[in-house]
């Protein structure tokens, strides 16, 4: 198997199209074992004195194998998912998850960090070696080095558990939103929805030989029918099915319920952070982030709420009214879409799909690398042949002063069997290798927009648009790097709550409009966004933002304090229901389960760190004052950011690069005024 395993190959570019189901656990066993002999070799026959030559770098070619062999398996997961692939990459989660543990309690290896970080040769590293030095030190802490032997073995095995729950969390909310379709042949049912979002559930229809419309709960489907159908029991259909996926409640009770899992997903992370002697996982989860307290993080979670309150109080009251006057008398959850739009178009005169034939997908892309070609001096090009695992698969190089420094890949539509939202993830990292030769950095950018109907290009909504952007920010941190150690190269070793600035910083350019002249243009006659479309896009910018505020700080709220447990007896349910009471000036129906589909903290990354969106939010609102300042396409502030942000990754602190860039410690003022939370609500 070795000999023709793709994932055991050396490759520049992953080869897809080679790689089976049957590939991926003889692969990922071959390389673990590999792995676990060189360590042997390494640490049983100790040198006089530990280097970064002799310790640190053949630890990066060990972790450079492993994820050459897991990088594609794990993105191939999430965007062509099938049952043979989704059981072969479960299959090896108690692998990785138990290597990892071996590795974090490793004795030996734990002594050999610290003889580094005390001897004479770590005052000859350079800043980014001694911050990784610090960061491995405290993640043995963190992985449980100094716990006696039985809890050592409870730690590994609630690192495994943890790992199989958060993949069946993921997989069986993409099953449940993927369980649920309704089929129209009535065309009077879907009245309202424009022609773009008609064809695309005809088109579902037809793949299923089936006539008139498919409409699905993959968002681009939910999103349309929920702001555009004037069906009001269509929207309330829809809206039950989707905000009760993977529940004991809806359309599909007791299916792919994820009430159990998140319950011992809970109940385990409670274990490890007490075994690790924290009070709770909220502190577990400070450890490594930018945050200083968990006080802290709810204080600020709760000024938010409260300065936003009043100004969303009033955008309800304002919906209300309207709703009102359009003869609905008694606003729920399945109409708020739908009369923010109609609001919105009688308030401002523009909607999203009025936008949209402004903003084909190439001329977006187009006008987003001219932006950063014009701050950060690079050039983007198209790669137009590589091994795709999907027809709308893209690659794109990025080059300075003619040379190639990384590569992204781009998958941007959504189809079945291919994980919902939006991500950016690595595929390699950037590294100094021993030859002298740079390991150029790869990333995945992934999205699920609407794709082509017909003959159109595919046209995006400026929702979409931003969420691009947003991706695109998370790929440059990565691709945009001078750190030569893949521990501390783009976003790896970045604290969480300060990951998401690039991402939410590069949104900024889709609001201004030197930024909109580039990105957008009729795409029938290339024309730019009219001044009049402009000036009402930008008019409505802060449209309801106070409730989209308040619906942020729910959402970080309920993660922390469930993380939290300041009173253990409270149920999920009971916590978030406390967390609406306080903060929410709309809240949903009693059967909505949206818990049940949160990924981001089940299955995702982001547990007792969803707060991180809103921290990082005032880095990044306060860091694009300076370009308000100075130039949005000023070229030496760009410079200075790339310098200070882009190109330092997780080799120093980011309070650090943040005032190295801003000149000062940030202030949530600028997040308040970007949002029009500034000035008393009326």
């Amino acid at each position: 198997m070795t000999s023709s395993n793709p994932l055991l190959q050396s490759y520049d570019l992953p080869p897809f199209s080679s790689i089976r189901a049957e590939h991926v656990k003889p692969a990922i066993e071959q390389v673990l074992a590999d792995s676990r002999a060189a360590l042997a070799q390494l640490l049983d026959n100790p040198p006089t004195q530990w280097t970064w030559a002799n310790l640190i770098e053949p630890l990066d070619d060990m972790g450079e194998k492993l994820g050459r062999a897991w990088s594609p398996v794990s993105h191939l997961n999430a965007v062509l998912n099938s049952a043979d692939l989704r059981d072969a990459y479960n299959s090896c989660l108690p692998l990785l998850s138990e290597f990892s543990t071996e590795m974090g309690q490793n004795q030996k290896l734990f002594a050999a960090y610290q003889q580094l970080s005390e001897g004479e040769a770590f005052a000859q590293l350079d800043q980014a070696q001694q911050t990784i030095i610090e960061h491995a030190l405290r993640d043995f802490r963190l992985s449980g080095i100094a716990l006696p032997a039985e809890q050592q073995k409870r730690y590994g095995e609630l690192q495994m558990r943890l790992s199989e729950l958060q993949s069946k969390f993921s997989n069986q909310l993409m099953d449940a939103t993927q369980a649920w379709t309704k089929h129209i042949t009535d065309a009077a049912q879907l009245d309202g929805l424009p022609d773009s979002a008609l064809a695309q559930a005809k088109q579902a229809a037809e793949a299923k030989e089936l006539d008139g419309w498919l409409i699905t709960l993959e968002f681009p489907s939910y999103y349309a029918v929920m702001t555009y159908a004037r069906d009001r029991a269509l929207r309330e259909e829809l809206y039950t099915a989707y905000c009760t996926r993977a529940s004991e409640v809806g359309p599909q009770a007791g299916e792919n319920d994820n009430g159990p899992l998140i319950t011992e997903i809970l109940t385990l992370r409670q274990e490890l952070a007490e075994l690790l002697g924290f009070a709770n996982y909220a502190e577990l989860s400070l450890a490594t982030k930018m945050a200083e307290s968990t006080d802290q993080v709810v204080s600020f979670l709760r000024d938010l709420g409260t300065r936003s309150k009043n100004f969303a109080g009033q955008d309800l009251a304002a919906l209300r009214e309207f709703a009102a006057q359009q003869g609905c008398n008694d606003l729920q959850s399945w109409d708020v879409g739908f009369y923010s739009e109609q609001l919105q178009q009688h308030r401002y005169a523009v909607s999203q799909e009025e936008l949209k034939p402004y903003f084909p997908v190439n001329t977006v892309l187009t006008g987003m690398f001219s932006v950063v070609e014009r701050l950060y001096g690079i050039q983007l090009r198209e790669v137009s042949e590589f091994d795709r695992w999907h027809k709308d698969a893209r690659l794109f190089e990025v080059m300075e002063q003619g040379e190639v420094i990384g590569q992204f890949f781009l998958d941007l539509y959504a189809r079945s069997n291919k994980r919902g939202g939006a991500w950016m993830d690595g595929c390699r990292d950037r590294r100094l290798l021993p030859s002298g030769e740079v390991q150029r950095p790869i990333a995945y950018l992934v999205c699920n927009f609407t794709p082509a109907i017909g003959d159109k290009p595919a046209l995006l909504t400026h929702d979409e648009v931003t969420t691009l952007f947003h991706e695109f920010g998370h790929g440059l941190h990565h691709l945009l790097t001078r750190v030569d150690y893949p521990s501390a190269s783009g976003i790896n070793g970045v604290a969480w709550d300060a990951v998401e600035l690039p991402s939410q910083f590069m949104e900024n350019w889709c609001w201004e409009p030197e930024g909109l002249a580039l990105i957008s243009g009729h795409y029938e006659s290339g024309e730019p966004l009219p001044q009049d479309l402009l000036d009402k896009m930008l008019a409505a910018r802060n449209f309801q933002s106070g409730m989209g505020m308040l619906r942020q700080v729910e959402l970080s709220l309920f993660d922390f304090l469930l993380h939290l447990r300041e009173t253990p007896d409270q149920t999920v349910q009971q916590v978030l229901d406390q967390v609406r009471a306080e903060v929410s000036v709309f809240p949903p129906p009693a059967f909505n389960r949206f818990q049940n589909g949160f990924g981001h903290i089940f299955a995702g990354g982001y547990a007792a760190g969803y707060y991180s969106y809103k921290w990082a939010e005032v880095l990044s609102a306060d860091a694009f004052s300076r370009f308000e300042e100075e130039g949005v396409l000023n070229t030496d502030t760009g410079k200075a950011f790339r310098d200070n942000i882009l190109a330092r990754g997780g080799s120093r602190e980011p309070m650090e690069l943040f005032v190295a860039f801003r000149g000062r410690e940030p202030s949530i003022d600028a997040l308040l005024r970007h949002s029009g939370l500034t000035g008393e609500a009326a």
